[in-house]
């Protein structure tokens, strides 16, 4: 099974204001009792979709003009709170590639590297020009380059960041540790004979 290598993600953008998004507004407790993940996009942002239309407006995963798009774009903190995988799954179910923000829960980053979601960091600045520009054309193409580890948009190119381990994983198709050892599995079973609490000698 080959992993996929992941060097650069273009789309259309979703903006989505706030500092210290936790993981309980992206996926509600409630939906975690399912014994996989599927589904988990019906319910990205339930409670906030729910409260913002109440109140007569639309959430960004609820607005049509956002539908299809590829590159989320975040504040800061995004991701905080209890360290349940769901949320990660839940995004990217529901068609992100890639996430821009200013800066990201570690338990969160680390969830999203296991599914091949880059989670890039940028400047404050970098995140609002590129939200502005997705919400006065939200037809606008964002490009994430990580190779050159740099986000297009509009004409105007912003730095980002990522760890070097991260990085690599996503270039040489190296993050997804349970793709790897189902490719090599007989390395796996060799391994397992020789250890005596697994082979029972």
């Amino acid at each position: 099974m080959a992993i996929e290598k992941i060097t650069s993600i273009a789309g259309r953008g979703r903006p989505l204001r706030g500092n210290n998004v936790d993981t309980d507004r992206i996926i509600p407790a409630r939906f975690l009792r399912a014994i996989t993940f599927e589904g988990l996009e019906q319910h990205l942002f339930e409670d906030d979709r729910k409260q913002i239309e109440a109140e007569g407006g639309r959430h960004p995963t609820a607005d049509p003009a956002y539908a299809g798009a590829s590159i989320l774009l975040v504040n800061a903190n995004f991701g905080c709170g209890s360290s349940r995988e769901h949320a990660p799954q839940a995004i990217r179910r529901s068609g992100i590639r890639a996430i821009v923000g200013e800066s990201f829960s570690e338990i969160f980053f680390g969830n999203s590297v296991a599914l091949g979601l880059p989670c890039v960091t940028a400047e404050a600045a970098s995140v609002a020009a590129l939200m502005q520009l997705v919400e006065q054309d939200p037809a606008a193409e964002i490009a994430v380059d990580l190779d050159h580890m740099r986000v297009s948009a509009g004409g105007s190119e912003y730095a980002v960041t990522l760890p070097p381990g991260a990085r690599e994983s996503f270039l040489e198709g190296t993050w997804d540790a349970t793709g790897l050892l189902l490719d090599r599995f007989e390395e796996v079973e060799a391994v397992a004979a020789r250890l005596p609490y697994v082979s029972g000698w």
